[in-house]
């Protein structure tokens, strides 16, 4: 069953569309219930099915598509680099190796004290910001060198 304040958040998202279009909300309200729990189960994957009315084999379907969402459990901070064209030529796998380094764990892999995941990510659409990741689908930083992911690690923890 979805939490109350994630049902009035998602009423809030379904004011922007008409009556008979619910599901036109489907992104929102996945970003919202997996704001509140890091990741998207099978239960909240239905729970947003129920509520807007939808299909489950069709939330689903957007659930996989969009690499923002997340249906297994991740570490509490997410970081996503982005490994895209113009981030990769702004030396990406060099943070990502970093990353990897400093964290102990690969793209895919959730650190041994749950604390960090690892993903990697495509286009976010700041290319000008080279290369970048985002911090839980929520925070990017741009222009990142060694130094700079090794404050905002210290930041997190």
């Amino acid at each position: 069953m979805m939490h109350t304040d994630d049902i009035k958040l998602i009423d809030k998202e379904l004011k922007k569309f008409p009556d008979n279009q619910k599901q036109s909300a489907v992104i929102s309200a996945l970003r919202i219930v997996q704001t509140r729990y890091g990741w998207l189960s099978h239960e909240n994957i239905s729970d947003v099915a129920h509520y807007l009315g939808m299909p489950e084999i069709a939330v689903m379907e957007v659930a996989t598509f969009y690499n923002m969402f997340n249906l297994e459990s991740k570490g509490k901070y997410q970081i996503t680099v982005c490994t895209n064209i113009s981030c990769m030529l702004r030396n990406s796998d060099e943070i990502a190796q970093h990353l990897e380094k400093k964290l102990g764990i690969g793209f895919g892999e959730v650190s041994k004290d749950k604390k960090f995941s690892l993903k990697e990510g495509e286009c976010m659409g700041a290319c000008g910001g080279a290369p970048l990741c985002l911090i839980n689908n929520h925070s990017m930083h741009e222009h990142l060198t060694t130094e700079k992911i090794d404050k905002l690690l210290a930041s997190l923890k």
